[in-house]
Parts: C-alpha cells; structure tokens; sequence
C-alpha cells in the first residue's frame, strides 16, 4: 500500500476543496465484511490528475458524475482520477470492506462474557480509507453526513447526535468541517449512561458486560467530564464546537483514547472491574481531560500536515493536567506527570530516533506515525509548561484564543501558531520557538555552590542551548519534635534565568540541599551539588513537596541510566524512602523502575535476585504501614499523610511484591485463601497477576488455568489465561506461544500483546536463548504482513528485553541493516537495540 507524500498532499489540497461526504455502512452482512457507499462531493479548481484512497476487500463499483469507472484500475491503496475538469463533481464508490482485528480501521470484537459484538472505528492516521473511500489527509476538511445500518439490538454513536430513522437504521447529525481521520462509529448494545450539561447532551457508554463497574463509577467520570468542560469555557473564547459529548470505552483499543470529535474513544480497562489506586484513577481523569482539550487544539483548528502532530498532542497534554489540578479534587497531577510521563520524553529524547519536538522534514504518513513519542507527549507538554512560565499564563491564553478564533473549523502550521502567540506578548516567541521546537537532545543543569563570610553563591553550568526559567529552592535540616526524626524545611525560593550571566550570591550559610528546578518547571537532566546530593540520599522522603521530592528521584533514574550511580544505590534509597513516601504516584514510579530497569535491565543475571529481595523486603515495610485498613478506607479514602496511609499503597505493595517473588509459597497461600492478609481481597486483576508469577517460577500448570478461566471468562480473563500460558518454562508452551505470535496470525492486538509478555522470563534464560535469533527474522514477516499495529506490538513486547548480551545486540544491528523491516518495526528496533545497549554500558560501568 502507497503511504501518502507531503508533496502530494500539498498538490491534491491546491487542486481540491472536499464539500461533503454521504457515507453509508451497512454493519449486517457478515462476520468478516460489511458494505461501503461513498459519495464525495467536491470541486476541482484546475484540469488535473489526482487519486482517492480505499482500502477495499472488494471494489464493486466507482462513478464520476454518474459515468462509471473502471474498478480494476485500483492500484493498491489509490484509485486514480484522472483528466479532473474545473468544476464540482460527485464521485461514487461502493465496496466491500473488511473488519480488523487489530485495532485499525472498523475493529470488531466479540465479548468472551456474554457472546455479544460490537464494532468501531479508530481511523488515525491514515485508517478512514480501511472504512471508505477518501482523500485522506487533514487538510482537506469536510463535513460528513453518515447513516449506518446495524442488528436491531444495537445502538449507534457517532460524531454528532444519533436517530434510529427505522429498525436498525441510524442517522449521524452531520459534522461541522473536520478532517477524515476524526470521523468515529461505534456501534454494539452498548450500555449507556446519559445526561445533559450546558445545554448538550453528555454519554458515557461501554459494553454490556461491564456495566455494573461503569455504573459503580459514572458519577466520578460525569463530574470529571463537566468540571472540565466548564473549566475550558473559562479559558477559551470559542465554545465547544459539537452538538454532543459522547465517551465510548472500547475493547482491544491501541491507545490510551482517541479525540474524535463529539464521540472520543478510550480504552476500556479504564472501566475498572478490579481495585485499583487513586493515581490510577487521576490517569483516567487526565485522559477525559486531554482527550476534551482536543475539542479545541486538533479538531476545531487542525493541524495542516502530520510535521505539527505534537500542536495537538503536547497542546492536551499540557492543558490536561494543567486543568485537572485547577479543576477537579486531583491537585498534584504535576507530581504525577513528572514521575511518570517525564522520564518517557527524557529516554526517547536520548536515542538515535529522536527529533525535534516539531520536526522539520516529516516527508509522508508512515514517517508521521512514528512521532507518537514521548518527545510530541511529554517533552512538548514541558517545553509549553516551560513556555507559560516564561511567557505568564495570561499572555499564553490571549494567544491560544487569537489562534482559535482566526483558524476555526480550518488548519494551522507551526507558523500560525507562533505569530498568535507573538501577538499577545513583546516577547520574542519565535526566538523561544526556534530554540526549544526545532532541537533535539536534553540541556543538562549543573549547580555548584560554595560558602563565603556571610553569604553563599550559586552558579549553574548550562550543558545545552536553550534558554531556562527556573525556581531555586533551599532547603535546611530541622528535628520534628514531635517524632524526633530529622526533617527538611523551606528556606527560601527564588526565580534564575539560565544561563546565568553572574553567580547568585544569596544571604547565610550555604544550606544543606540546593535544589534547581524546584517546580520542575523546565526539561532538563539535573546535576546537584556534592553536598546537596548527599543530603537527597540521606534525607529524601524528609522534604516536605512531592514534587521536589519527584524531580530528585528522576535525577537518580537519571544518573543510573548514565552510568554514574550504581543501580544498587538507587535500590538502598528506595528500601530507606519509600516506606514513608506519601504520595501514591512517586512510590508506584520509583518501584516500577526497581522492577523493570534495575532488576530486570540493569544488574547482572547474579545479582538480580538479591534485587528482587530488596523488593520484596521494601514492599513488606509498605504492607505493614498499611494494616488495618478498612473496606470504606478503600472505597473513600484519598488524603495520604504517614498516619493515615492510601490504601492504594498497600495495592500498590501487593502487586510489586507478587511480581518480585523469587519463591512461589507466600503467594500461593494468597491464592488458595482468595486473600492478601489484612486485605486485599483478591480480584480477578490480583488472581491473574499471582497466577502468572506462578506460571514464571514453574508452580502452576495448564490446568489451574483453564480452571481460572472458568472462573473468569471475559475478555482480561483471556488475556490474563495467555499471558499465563506463554510464561510456563516448559518447550511445549512456548513453542504454542511462539507459533500463536508470529505464524497463526489470529491473534487480536491485545491477544498477541498478552502472549508476548507472558513469553520472554528473565528467570527462564536457558529455555529462550533459541528464540532470541528467531524473534528478528519472524519480527519482520510478522510486520509486513499485519501491518503498523501488531508491528508496534512486535517490537515493543515481543523484543528479548532480557537477553542483555553483545550477541543479541548484534543481531538486533543486523536486523536493522534489512532494507524489508517496515518503518513501524524499525522504530520500535531502533529504540529497543538502544536501550539493550544502555544497559550494557550500566553493567558496565560498574
């Protein structure tokens, strides 16, 4: 299939204007298949030649203003139109189309729970062509009148409100002008939860099956949904520009959720049917709000080619937990974004894909879908938080609105964007731009700091280019007299623009922790000093703000990952602070690095298990901070102090604790007993978490799955039972797990992704070193005949993470080398071969 240039999407955008789209999908035909009608109404301005997009199981016929075309003239993905005369024309395709199981184009799914179906779409970035016929690309913005057939049990959702005209026929409101990868269907006997808010009509939905967790929560997501809403009514000038404001949570789902406009779509493990903690429970609340900042920044002004993806995601990224700490109960999201969405900018700004968060040559689509990075998420939401500080937030907001209302319904660049803001401040925005947008790496900040008589001086070393608004805080050491324990209190704060010209020179003694970035306000690796350093390790969780407390456990990761602390240093001062760390997210942060990268990456083969005992002796301490919770501290709680632990900590303890067990006794008793001791209770998420352990360390078998399925025959039951399947050390099952992975080609998304995580055990190096050299030349088979999404899956979880040997790193090199990888897998490679490599250097390093 063609992947769409920039260059022919500029000519197609100079020959065409798209007016409108009749679509009509007729979702009652099979199991495989369902039927596409198209008529788009457009005009050409010149004679030319041009192209519409399909991605047909059958084209059964075209027409140009009512002559019919040849439909054996399609050529892989383009249907060519050809001798275009000025005028407006009409132009009619009728095809078959085929369901996909991977979580593009129409997806269709089937509920293990209860047999019942449904279908959407997920037509980013390039996916509306898998559905019906196009000009596909975002500039080329129209409005979309759809109607749907459908099983008389289902209800249909769409962009705009919906009408059942008859049984099992449904009308969609047409859309105000939008772009085709943001037309969205749903449709299944959804179970719906409905209400009004400032004069629309509100819906949450999801499948039958998962009702009663919907229901449990409806009310936590409805008010989520209209505090954030109000709340960027209060910021932006435009309303909301959509009839509706529909949330559907979907099954298999590639993303966290998709901004369609008036129907967004989201994963639906965020309807939670087991316990899970209030950070995770703010993440859903980010993702509402992320996903309704893109009602404005993405859908009401577009971007004008996939160079400025990161306009839309690092736009909602920032507004999302900007908004949810001014909005809603949840107040330190920005603890939260430091822990767990900075490190992921910071890593892939580090590899040998990285680019700028607004990249200056992205020459076609399949280049496009690889910028879905930490880079155009999380740095892009840094430089802007960056941004604001420098700029003030009342000058940043007069420029977002002048860019609202100058570009509605319509596309905007880069450029645009800048002059709107340059508009609304004597600052010199397009200097700030050019610095921050159009660079690659991370600057690093070094601070040094020495005594004199009666003052102490501060100098900061700038490793970088670009300019930095940063808060300085100090801290001393006082003696709570209430506990004795010793603790840090506040000196002072203070603003410094980096670089500096001069030393600061401030009043006293040099105080016992230095910390720049205070409010992690910019993105930068920092360095402190000697004797503040040792301060951190020594005093950590007795500074008093989280997100302090954040900033300095990211310099740790940072300091492992390059090589200059030993992993084991950064495993102590986790057993030392973390059994008195009170916020949910910093605890859940600093033990899964221990996991994944210390434990996993990082330490050598003999000294992983002395790793996974520090673990699970830290995760002890936790459980036994929180005996004694009740089941209302469960459901209510929400304020964490030392004497008055989250609950979520405790879950938070449990999970780590079963996936660090070295031995399968303590829990397997959790097992038998349905019960973690002083609680949990063990959920269906706990059971399947213990039984995979299990599966890892030799102590279960296909038997005590299959029962466990039983028990749990829903879509994450299936899921968990081939998880479990694949991590069984016997030849037998991984021979299964390989030959479901990269040879039957049945497997769903979530499916292959479940069985490749279940698969490659850093306990089971000997049982998988024959599968090392298979996982490349089967990896790229896999790609190139399932496309973009299995590919991601491919490389992202099916790749040997433990294998950190120069053998695997060789043959991930040669991989590299094939001219047949697709580019999805060869980003994924390119990153994974990278990160082995960094590990080596760690081990090496010490």
């Amino acid at each position: 299939m063609s992947v769409l240039t920039r260059n022919e999407a500029q000519t197609r955008a100079k020959l065409l204007d798209v007016h409108s789209y009749t679509v009509d999908l007729d979702l009652t035909t099979g199991e495989e298949t369902f039927d596409s009608r198209t008529v788009i109404r457009f005009t050409a301005h010149t004679t030319g030649d041009t192209f519409v997009e399909i991605k047909p199981e059958t084209l059964r016929s075209l027409s140009l203003d009512g002559h019919p075309l040849d439909p054996g003239r399609l050529d892989g993905n383009r249907y060519p139109l050809d001798g275009l005369t000025p005028g407006t024309h009409d132009l009619t395709v009728d095809a078959t189309m085929r369901y996909s199981r991977t979580g593009e184009g129409m997806h269709r799914f089937t509920d293990p729970a209860d047999g019942e179906t449904y279908v959407y779409t997920q037509l980013f970035l390039d996916d509306v062509q898998r559905v019906f016929a196009a000009f596909d690309q975002p500039d080329l913005k129209s409005v979309f009148h759809i109607t749907v057939t459908a099983p008389p049990t289902w209800t249909v959702l769409g962009n705009g409100t919906t009408t059942r005209t008859t049984e099992g026929h449904w009308a969609i409101a047409p859309t105000p002008p939008i772009s085709t990868y943001l037309v969205a269907i749903a449709a299944g006997p959804w179970h719906s939860i409905t209400t009004h808010h400032a004069g629309i009509p509100f819906g949450i939905h999801c499948r039958r099956s998962l009702a009663p967790h919907l229901d449990t929560d409806a009310d936590e997501i409805l008010d989520i949904t209209r505090a954030c809403y109000d709340r960027y009514h209060q910021k932006f000038d435009e309303p909301y520009p959509f009839d509706s404001y529909d949330q559907a949570f979907v099954p298999e789902f590639n993303a966290g959720a998709m901004e369609n406009p008036g129907l967004v779509t989201f994963r639906d493990e965020f309807i939670y049917r087991s316990a899970v903690t209030d950070t995770e429970r703010q993440t859903r609340a980010m993702v509402i709000a992320h996903e309704m900042a893109h009602m404005w920044f993405g859908d009401l002004v577009t971007l004008t080619w996939w160079d400025d993806i990161w306009l839309n995601e690092s736009f909602a990224e920032y507004m999302g937990y900007q908004t949810l700490t001014e909005a809603t109960r949840f107040t330190d999201t920005w603890t939260d974004f430091a822990v767990a969405r900075k490190g992921w900018g910071y890593d892939a700004d580090q590899r040998p894909t990285t680019h700028p968060v607004a990249p200056d040559a992205v020459p076609d689509t399949a280049s496009a879908l690889l910028n879905f990075d930490g880079i155009s998420y999380a740095k892009g939401a840094s430089a802007l938080r960056q941004l604001v500080a420098w700029l003030g937030e009342k000058d940043f907001l007069a420029g977002i609105n002048t860019h609202f209302t100058r570009h509605k319904f319509a596309n905007a660049t880069l450029a645009d964007f800048i002059d709107n803001l340059a508009a609304a401040t004597d600052r010199d925005v397009h200097t700030w731009a050019t610095a921050w947008l159009r660079t690659t790496g991370i600057d690093t900040l070094t601070a040094h700091t020495e005594n004199t008589d009666q003052t102490w001086d501060l100098t900061v070393d700038h490793d970088g280019t670009r300019p930095h608004r940063i808060t300085v805080g100090t801290y001393d050491h006082s003696l709570d007299t209430l506990t004795g324990a010793e603790q840090l209190i506040l000196r002072d704060r203070f603003e410094l623009d980096i670089p500096q010209k001069t030393p600061t020179t401030r009043p006293g003694n040099r105080p016992d922790l230095v910390v720049i970035n205070d409010n992690d306000l910019t993105y930068a690796k920092i360095r402190l000093d000697p004797h503040s350093w040792n301060t951190a390790l020594t005093h950590l969780s007795g500074i008093p703000d989280g997100l302090t407390r954040a900033l300095i456990w990211n310099t740790a990761r940072d300091l492992v990952r390059d090589g200059l602390l030993h992993p084991t240093v950064h495993l102590t001062a986790a057993r030392t602070h973390l059994p008195y760390e009170t916020d949910l997210a910093l605890v859940q942060g600093v033990l899964g690095f221990a996991t994944t990268h210390i434990a996993d990456r990082y330490l050598t083969p003999e000294d992983r298990p002395t790793a996974l005992s520090t673990i699970t002796a830290l995760c002890r301490d936790l459980l036994r901070r929180t005996e004694g919770l009740t089941a209302k501290d469960w459901e209510q709680h929400h304020t964490t102090t030392p004497a008055n632990p989250d609950p979520g900590l405790r879950l938070t303890a449990v999970r780590h604790f079963i996936d660090a067990a070295t031995q399968p006794d303590t829990i397997q008793d959790w097992l038998n007993e349905g019960t973690v001791p002083g609680g949990p209770e063990l959920d269906p998420e706990l059971r399947w978490r213990i039984l995979t352990r299990l599966a890892v360390l030799g102590a279960t078998d296909e038997a005590t799955i299959t029962r466990e399925l039983d028990h749990d025959p829903s879509a994450t039951g299936q899921e968990g039972a081939a998880r479990c399947r694949a991590a069984l050390p016997t030849p037998e099952a991984k021979q299964a797990a390989w030959h479901a992975m990269f040879t039957d080609d049945t497997l769903s998304n979530y499916l292959f992704t479940a069985t490749a995580q279940g698969f490659w055990q850093p306990e089971q190096t000997e049982l998988l070193h024959p599968y090392t050299s298979r996982y490349f030349p089967d990896a790229i088979a896999l790609a190139a005949r399932r496309g973009p999404a299995i590919a991601e899956a491919a490389g992202r979880h099916a790749f040997p993470t433990h294998a950190i040997d120069p053998h695997t790193a060789t043959l991930a090199e040669q991989a590299l080398a094939n001219p047949a990888l697709t580019p999805a897998l060869r980003r994924k490679l390119t990153d994974q071969t990278d990160d082995l490599r960094r590990a080596l250097a760690v081990r090496n390093a010490h």
